[in-house]
């Protein structure tokens, strides 16, 4: 069989490596011959450079270009910028998430489970008031203000969360994205039956529950989208798609700190007055409340004009710097449980024990080597109980 170099090329770019990246060439020296057509790899470098692309073997031998949707056509409001700067991690993290997408379809014969969908439900206009929406959206997911301020710790906001998310037709996965990809927070992948989200799991868990109404938002203006720690792309983006990427951060902000709350508190202290050295501590304060990021009570302190643009830079800065990276080990199985969430986990199990689906392919549709399925049934069960 004919290999093609073009492919080559073609499952290079799709991982998300430009041509004579270092990163690849140390593993490939002979990459860019093997595209030009100069030469061409033994077939054990063939299924090395696949591991590495992530692609099967056998699309080397296609004749031509598989007909495989573009990033740019699934997340529609970022822009060039952002999207040509996605890291190979974050591009196969896309893909995996694509795939559990497919597998929920699939295994639910393609009808979401949820009596109701949430994006299919709320669909505001792209004119519609911050405020409305909010409301909407905690209404909707049933989670009153009383139950969020009795959570013990942000550990268990965010279990509450995933919950309230699958109640209502959204599946959340993790994954750690590393530390060299910190600047990524998540993403969304949006379905109109089974829309998903994906969160970075080396985040703290309060940064981890605002992506979740972050990307919440995108899905709801039946978008795909990206929770990054800057945002300053917002700038070169146009019209709606710019209006979009602002709603999502200041949604997340409204729905996890309601206006009346944040009122009341901050009333009570200061009377509205300007608050000054005090700030950062009361900022705190009410964040470890509600299990929320710190960040997310300063940006309504900053909105209200209660502290200077400096202030809130500053302690962005700081906070960042205090926040360390989640570490890596454990026990595997019980990541593997919180990385797929158990509702996925029990659904696929479900369909094997239902002989729709053979023990193979119940490996494939957890991305997990069958011979851990037995003790990872063990954990799920431990995990239930």
């Amino acid at each position: 069989m004919s290999l093609n170099a073009d492919i080559i090329v073609w499952a290079r770019e799709k991982a998300g490596y430009k041509s004579g990246d270092p990163r690849i060439l140390k593993d490939f020296p002979k990459l860019d011959d093997w595209e030009r057509g100069n030469g061409r790899p033994t077939y054990p470098q063939l299924e090395r450079l696949a591991d590495k692309l992530k692609v099967p073997v056998s699309v080397f031998y296609f004749p031509e270009r598989p007909d495989f949707p573009d990033i740019e056509e699934t997340f529609r409001t970022l822009g060039t910028t952002i999207l040509d700067e996605l890291p190979p991690k974050i591009r196969l993290l896309l893909r995996k998430a694509r795939a559990f997408q497919i597998g929920l379809d699939e295994l639910n014969l393609g009808r979401n489970p949820a009596t109701r969908i949430i994006t299919k439900v709320l669909q505001p206009p792209i004119s519609s008031s911050v405020d409305t929406i909010a409301n909407d959206v905690r209404s909707f997911l049933g989670v009153p203000l009383e139950a969020q301020l009795g959570w013990k710790d942000a550990d268990t906001a965010f279990k509450e969360w995933r919950k309230a998310f699958y109640v209502s037709g959204i599946y959340v996965f993790k994954d750690a994205f590393g530390q060299e990809n910190s600047r990524y927070s998540g993403f969304s992948l949006y379905d109109s039956e089974f829309p998903v989200i994906y969160v970075n799991n080396s985040n703290s868990r309060t940064r981890q529950v605002f992506t979740l109404f972050h990307e919440l938002a995108h899905l709801l203006f039946n978008t795909s989208g990206v929770d990054t720690d800057n945002d300053d792309f917002i700038d070169t983006l146009q019209d709606d798609n710019r209006r979009i990427e602002i709603i999502c951060n200041r949604l997340a902000a409204k729905t996890l700190v309601p206006d009346d709350f944040f009122n009341d508190y901050f009333e009570e202290i200061f009377g509205f007055r300007r608050i000054s050295e005090d700030s950062r501590e009361l900022a705190s304060d009410m964040a470890n409340q509600l299990n929320v990021s710190r960040e997310v009570i300063y940006r309504k302190l900053l909105d209200r004009k209660l502290i200077s643009q400096a202030e809130y830079t500053n302690a962005a800065k700081a906070w960042a710097e205090q926040r360390t990276t989640r570490k890596g080990g454990g026990n595997k199985y019980y990541s593997w449980i919180t990385y797929l969430g158990q509702e996925y986990i029990s659904l696929a199990f479900q369909r094997y024990y239902q002989n729709r689906i053979t023990y193979e392919q119940l490996g494939d549709y957890l991305d997990i080597k069958p011979k851990n399925l037995n003790k990872l049934e063990d954990y799920l069960v431990r995990s239930n109980t």
